[in-house]
């Protein structure tokens, strides 16, 4: 099993990730116009859709890139550089095109219920959050280590609704600005995570580079 502090960063790189704060613009914009019974409801179903969809790529993660012949290695160098990718969008506090496009979040708008496309999916469970949990899940093979990480995953679940039950209080205390500086720091944060991951991927890749 892996040191404390190393599942503290693991919370933190899956909470930069998912960046629960940075969504809440276009959970209001997409909710607009509902009662609070039902922006409540769509809170609810978005938490546990993350949630669900985190836990599954924890445990079916490894088998499924098993099953397509992928090396560990060249995940992480893929999913280092997707990670990248989106953190340069944080930094320019916007969302990236790796985690939702403009025409995903127009189709959510059309929808009856917009809490699991495009808000659990691409927007918050997206490709970046999925790769890093099935890397970090590689870490230990350990019963102890996955259910830690779990703990995580729910730990996640939880600031999620937390932050999605206070968009009232939210939408009237902090600015656009403020919501764009902490994703800026998310985004520095991603990004350090994302190196780390390619660098690790690519020693992997070419042992003569450790």
């Amino acid at each position: 099993m892996l040191e404390f502090t190393e599942y503290t960063k693991i919370l933190i790189g899956l909470l930069a990730i998912v960046n629960p704060v940075g969504a809440v613009p276009i959970f209001v914009s997409l909710t607009m116009g509902v009662t609070e019974q039902e922006r409540k409801r769509i809170a609810n179903i978005v938490v546990l859709t993350v949630s669900s969809v985190l836990l599954v790529a924890l445990v079916l993660g490894e088998a499924i890139l098993g099953f397509f012949g992928i090396s560990i290695n060249s995940f992480r160098v893929a999913g280092g550089i997707l990670l990248l990718l989106i953190a340069i969008s944080m930094l320019h506090a916007r969302i990236s095109p790796v985690v939702s496009t403009r025409e995903e979040t127009h189709e959510g708008e059309s929808k009856e219920s917009v809490a699991v496309v495009p808000l659990s999916m691409p927007l918050l469970a997206g490709p970046g959050a999925i790769s890093t949990v099935i890397l970090y899940a590689h870490k230990e093979a350990s019963v102890w280590h996955y259910m830690i990480i779990g703990v995580d995953i729910i730990i996640i679940g939880v600031i999620l609704w937390m932050i999605l039950s206070l968009i009232p209080w939210i939408t009237r205390h902090i600015s656009q600005t403020g919501l764009n500086i902490f994703t800026r720091i998310m985004g520095l944060l991603l990004a350090a995570i994302a190196i780390e991951f390619i660098a690790n991927g690519l020693k992997g890749l070419f042992p003569v580079l450790a």
